[in-house]
């Protein structure tokens, strides 16, 4: 089931630099909500507080709430739970140095899933899901790395789903990709908001309008706005909003 997440007051240093400052923001449940901005603007930081990857970098201080439905996952959280609740995939195709089936299976077999019958269903149902599939049932035992970029990337979709996450985070998941292959993925996204809440940074204002239904543009790490995609694109409150959607700056 899809559950909403949300930041309040919100800010982030790293050291002495601040790179979010006092965001609040609301990301519905069952919805894709995007992220846009200028490179450097805050939204892959952002996106990265939402299952705690920041967590690893030495000097990163994180103040506020960060909220999983009603839960701060900053408050005394199991990060691992976390991340099965919250999943992620990356700007390029990660695939693991595995077979198909394994990189489909990592995370249910982290969790407990161990019967073959039951790992199969899951590799089926889920590489189906992606569209992936037909194009690779016959060769699961072959490293997920001999996947062309649009499949590597559909498998890495498929090895977040497995665990059948609430969310999933999506870090500018076609910037390495054709356009098919981004048709393919950006469809993929939409198909997964009816089960699961999709929150994804993108550049590419254009995806930003097809596939998300709020969105939120972000700059020099603040929130500078947020509303219903057609709204923000088509009415937006901030001239500086206004400039970037018009190509003046960004």
């Amino acid at each position: 089931m899809a559950e909403s997440m949300s930041v309040q007051n919100l800010n982030l240093y790293y050291g002495d630099h601040q790179a979010l400052k006092d965001i609040t923001l609301d990301m519905p449940a069952g919805k894709v909500t995007a992220f846009i901005g200028p490179s450097g603007c805050g939204k892959s930081t952002l996106l990265r507080c939402l299952n705690r990857m920041n967590d690893r970098i030495d000097g990163c201080r994180v103040e506020g709430k960060v909220l999983l439905g009603k839960t701060d996952v900053y408050e005394k959280y199991d990060v691992y739970e976390l991340r099965r609740r919250v999943g992620m995939v990356f700007q390029k195709p990660n695939p693991f140095p595995l077979s198909i089936y394994d990189n489909v299976t990592y995370g249910p077999r982290h969790y407990g899933h161990h019967s073959k019958a039951e790992l199969d269903e899951i590799v089926e149902t889920t590489l189906t899901g992606v569209g992936l599939w037909d194009e690779v049932k016959d060769k699961l035992d072959h490293s997920g790395l001999s996947l062309s970029g649009g499949q590597a990337q559909r498998l890495c979709i498929a090895r977040a789903l497995a665990v059948n996450p609430e969310v999933l985070l999506m870090d500018e998941p076609t910037s390495a990709l054709d356009p098919i292959s981004t048709g393919l993925v950006e469809e993929l996204a939409v198909k997964v908001a009816r089960d699961h809440t999709v929150i994804i940074v993108t550049h590419n204002m254009e995806q930003a309008t097809r596939i998300s239904s709020k969105c939120a543009f972000f700059y020099l790490g603040e929130l500078v706005e947020a509303a219903p995609t057609p709204e923000l694109f088509a009415t937006p409150k901030d001239k500086r909003t206004e400039d970037y959607l018009t190509g003046r700056f960004g």
